[in-house]
């Protein structure tokens, strides 16, 4: 784990903020999973790129006579919830899946179903909360046609974000389950203090790995449960 380099975000060497993480979906997830973690990576990607959206859409509807506080909120959803969003439930799923942890998977499950009701309330777009939805999109339409085109991208993809959100939860969910997880196991993680030490057992695992096969997908513990195929989703 010492040589190992963040790499993410990725910045440019001219930037003092170094990254904060490392991500190697190939090198640190079991392959049979390497498919989801990398659909919910997208969707987080999408989540971002429709909170600029929503930026530009904000500033459309401002500019067709709206008010700028949707604009300022537009601004405070991006600045917090891009970043946030990755933290708090993708690197969750992602550590669950590296390894193995109950405790990582019940921390993902409760706040992406957070996330969700929060996209979904972003869909609904009520008006002042910044936030280019459906009620906010239909509503100015009477008053400026152009701008309610441009917010009616933003709702379209705010409904779409909403729906794959809610998809991927049943999936994790199907397959933790699938896989012999439960609650109990969770509590144990915590009153153990397992979670603590996940990244200790990581190393030890690479440290295996390297040492019998060389550069190659780590070796995970016989304790982890297989999970069942994913490929229908």
């Amino acid at each position: 784990m010492a040589d190992r380099v963040n790499n993410f975000p990725p910045l440019p060497q001219f930037v003092r903020i170094k990254p904060c993480f490392y991500q190697n979906i190939e090198e640190e997830i079991p392959a049979p999973h390497q498919q989801l973690v990398r659909r919910v990576y997208t969707l987080w990607m999408m989540y971002s790129g429709t909170l600029c959206l929503n930026l530009i859409g904000c500033i459309a509807w401002w500019a067709g006579g709206g008010g700028a506080t949707n604009f300022g909120f537009a601004i405070l959803w991006l600045i917090l919830f891009s970043p946030c969003s990755y933290t708090c439930w993708f690197r969750p799923l992602y550590k669950a899946f590296r390894a193995d942890s109950s405790f990582n998977f019940m921390t993902f499950f409760f706040i992406f179903f957070l996330q969700c009701v929060l996209a979904l309330i972003q869909t609904v777009g009520v008006p002042g909360w910044g936030t280019c939805g459906w009620i906010a999109t239909v509503t100015f339409f009477s008053t400026n046609v152009g701008s309610g085109v441009v917010m009616l991208i933003t709702a379209l993809l705010f409904s779409a974000v909403t729906a794959l959100m809610a998809l991927a939860l049943i999936q994790v969910h199907r397959l933790y389950r699938g896989g012999g997880g439960s609650m109990q196991r969770a509590q144990e993680e915590w009153s153990t203090g397992v979670w603590k030490s996940a990244p200790v057992r990581e190393a030890g695992f690479n440290a295996v790995a390297q040492t019998a096969q060389g550069p190659s997908l780590p070796q995970y513990p016989a304790a982890v449960p297989s999970y069942p195929d994913d490929s229908h989703w």
